[in-house]
C-alpha cells in the first residue's frame, strides 16, 4: 500500500462517517414531518420484522403530519401498534385505510434534550473521524519501518492526514450546529 492509497483510503471513509451521521442526525426529529423519521420502525409482516417502508407507502400529507398508506389490508393495526411502541413519541390514528402520524410540538425541556443528543452523536462521530486518523498514521509509521517510505514523506502524509481529519472535524461541528439551531428554532 503506497502513501496515495493510505491517504486516499482514509478520505473515502471519513466521508462516509460524515454520511452515517448525516443519517444519524435524520433519524433525530424536530418538530417538522419527514418521512425518513420512520425508516428504523420495524413492523411484523408473516412473522418476520421488516421496515415500514416495505409494507407501505410513506408519505407527508403536510408539514406535520406523515401519511402510511399501507399495501394490505390487515397492516393498519399493526403498523399503528409499532409506530405507537417504537420509542419515538408519536402518536398515529388511523383513518380507514391511511395511518396518520400527527407530529407533537416540542417541549423546552424536549428540545434541550435533543440538543444533547445531537452533541453526542456529534462526539461519536468525532471519535470515529480520529480512529481513521490513527488507522492511517499507523500504516504511514509501517510504511517507513518496511523501509517503503523516506521521513520525510512519512512526515508530509503525517500533515495531510491531520488537515483532513480537521476538515471532517469541522464538517461535523458545522452538521451540529445546524442541527441544534432546527431543534431550538420555536
Amino acid at each position: 500500500m503506497s502513501i496515495a492509497d493510505i491517504k486516499q483510503t482514509a478520505e473515502h471513509k471519513m466521508a462516509r462517517s460524515i454520511e452515517a451521521f448525516k443519517v444519524e442526525l435524520q433519524k433525530i426529529r424536530t418538530g417538522r414531518a419527514h418521512p425518513g423519521l420512520l425508516d428504523q420502525v420495524q413492523v411484523e409482516y408473516y412473522g418476520s420484522q421488516v421496515p415500514i417502508s416495505q409494507v407501505a407507502n410513506v408519505t407527508l400529507i403536510d408539514a406535520r403530519t406523515i401519511g402510511v398508506q399501507p399495501w394490505e389490508k390487515g397492516m393498519g393495526a399493526k403498523i399503528e401498534k409499532a409506530i405507537r411502541e417504537s420509542g419515538l413519541g408519536l402518536n398515529p390514528a388511523s383513518q380507514g385505510d391511511l395511518v396518520r402520524v400527527p407530529m407533537p410540538p416540542l417541549t423546552e425541556e424536549r428540545r434541550k434534550e435533543l440538543t444533547k443528543v445531537v452533541r453526542h452523536a456529534g462526539e461519536e462521530a468525532k471519535v470515529a473521524v480520529r480512529n481513521l486518523r490513527r488507522d492511517a498514521n499507523e500504516h504511514l509509521k509501517k510504511l517507513l519501518k518496511d523501509k517503503l517510505a523516506t521521513e520525510d514523506d512519512e512526515r508530509r502524509a503525517q500533515d495531510e492526514v491531520q488537515k483532513l481529519t480537521d476538515r471532517t472535524i469541522a464538517e461535523v461541528d458545522r452538521l451540529v450546529h445546524g442541527k441544534e439551531a432546527e431543534i431550538l428554532a420555536v
